[in-house]
This record gives C-alpha cells, sequence and structure tokens, in this order.
C-alpha cells in the first residue's frame, strides 16, 4: 500500500510541470521538548524503535517529492555548524539527537545524497527596545494580567490533549493535524489575541506580533535565495507555529506551495504504543 502510495507521488511530481520553484513546509513539534513558546508541546521519546520506524517512513515519503534542498529553523548565521554536523552524519560520526533538524532534515538530506542542509532561521535582535514588546509587562501594569495567563492556560490545555493523543498515534497523524487548516486558524487566533495587549499609544502585544511576521518574512526570503530558481523543490522543516507563514509569504514571493499533508504518508490506525 505505501509502495503504491510512493510510486503515484512520484508519477504526479514528475508529470507536474511549473516555472516556478517548489516549496512543501511540514510544521513540527520541537521533539527535543526545547519549551521556548507562550505554549509548549511535551512530545515523548522518538528515539524508541517504534517512532524511529514511523521517521523513516515519514522521511521515505518526503524524499518522493523528490527535494534537491531541504532547509532547516537553524540560524543562518551558524551554516557552519549545520554544514559541520552534516558532513560528520553522512561520514557515520554522529548519532542523530532527537531533535526534529536532525530527525527528519538531516536524514532526509542523506536519504537524497544532497551535498548540504540549508540554515534560514533568523534570530536576530529586533528593532527597539525590550519594552516595545514586553506585552507581559504592560498587562501586569494596567491590571490586566489575567488575560495573558487565561491565554496561556486555553493553549496549554489545548496543547496538553494533543500530545496525550499523540501517544496513540503515529508521528505522521501528529503532523497531519499540526498542518490541518483547523490547527492553522487556533494558532492564529492565539496571535490575534496577543496583538490587543495594548492600547491605542503603546500597544507591545501588536509589535510582537509584527515582529513575529517580519521573522517569518525573513525566513521567506532566505528560502527564494537559496531555492528560488525554476527547478528548485525544497522541502522546510519548521516549528508548526511558523508553517502557514511561510505558506502565505512563500506564495507571495514566487514559490508553487505544496499541500503538506498530501505528502504525508497515509494515515494508520490509531493504537498505544508500549513505552
Amino acid at each position: 500500500m505505501l509502495v503504491r502510495w510512493l510510486l503515484t507521488t512520484m508519477l504526479s511530481s514528475a508529470t507536474a510541470t511549473s516555472a516556478q520553484p517548489y516549496l512543501l513546509v511540514l510544521g513540527v513539534p520541537h521533539f527535543a521538548n526545547h519549551h521556548r513558546d507562550i505554549v509548549n508541546a511535551n512530545v515523548e521519546d522518538v528515539l524508541t524503535p517504534a517512532r524511529q520506524r514511523e521517521i523513516e517512513r515519514l522521511v521515505t515519503a518526503l524524499a518522493a517529492t523528490r527535494p534537491n534542498h531541504v532547509a532547516v529553523e537553524w540560524s543562518t548565521t551558524k551554516q557552519a555548524s549545520l554544514d559541520e554536523r552534516y558532513a560528520a552524519y553522512r561520514a557515520g560520526r554522529y548519532v542523530l539527537s532527537s531533535d526534529e533538524v536532525d530527525q527528519i532534515g538531516l536524514r532526509l538530506a542523506v536519504m537524497l545524497n544532497l551535498p548540504r542542509v540549508d540554515a534560514v532561521n533568523w534570530l536576530e535582535e529586533a528593532p527597539g527596545t525590550d519594552d516595545d514588546y514586553d506585552f507581559g509587562k504592560w498587562l501586569t501594569a494596567h491590571g490586566r494580567s489575567d488575560e495573558l495567563a487565561k491565554l496561556t492556560a486555553d493553549g496549554q490545555q489545548r496543547t496538553d490533549a494533543r500530545d496525550a493523543l499523540n501517544r496513540c498515534r503515529p508521528i505522521a497523524d501528529w503532523l497531519r493535524d499540526l498542518n490541518s487548516p483547523a490547527y492553522v486558524a487556533w494558532d492564529d487566533s492565539l496571535y490575534f489575541r496577543i496583538a490587543n495587549f495594548g492600547d491605542a499609544v503603546n500597544n507591545p502585544g501588536a509589535a510582537w506580533v509584527g515582529a513575529w511576521h517580519a521573522r517569518n518574512l525573513r525566513i521567506a526570503g532566505n528560502l527564494r535565495r537559496i531555492a528560488g530558481e525554476p527547478g528548485d523543490r525544497t522541502v522546510a522543516v519548521f516549528g508548526a507555529g511558523h508553517a502557514d507563514l511561510l505558506r502565505r509569504y512563500g506564495t507571495g514571493m514566487g514559490f508553487e506551495v505544496a499541500n503538506t499533508n498530501a505528502a504525508l504518508p497515509p494515515p494508520t490506525r490509531s493504537r498505544c504504543l508500549a513505552k
């Protein structure tokens, strides 16, 4: 069944003709549980044999889209360190960590025998001062700190429920959920709530959301620079919060943006995996 599906995917890609560069953005949870966001997933160990088989199946499906670039959430200023890691992995001197850069990005690039993995993230300081973006401080000063507490609690409750469900379904289904229109709409709603954390004179919430959009515009611009020529085909692996913006900005920058979920392995029956 998987072989037939992969063959169909490859034939469909091969017969498609477009002068536009191709971009598939794969939104993922942070497999290594960095916990740097307002709302954080708690991903179970992806290094177990069962989860590793699922990742291999996922990467095989992504390879069927025939990318000649794999781009990851790694700062452009640190491309050299990513090159070193990739070279060590290709030479058998590096064991993959649980991070999605390794598990999906490096693994996919090696499967395709690509010369490098592209670092396209932007992590520099936004213009202005910290206070320009500190909506938490503003809310506290204006007696509205409960609004941030509610947003965080609502988001974490929903994320925790998804984490519980994920323990009983394969990784491809985690990603199908995170790249669905329903998840995108919910994720967008959080940013729009944050954008109202301010007033007509000083709105650090709107400034923070604006900086988030600016960051993703820079990332999309980096993608365009490294893989924006006709015939280029890119799989970009990023935290799920980035994915929809990168798709939108990628479209605006001239990419043929793929339907991510159509490239994932077919859904399978949910079941609880033994730990």
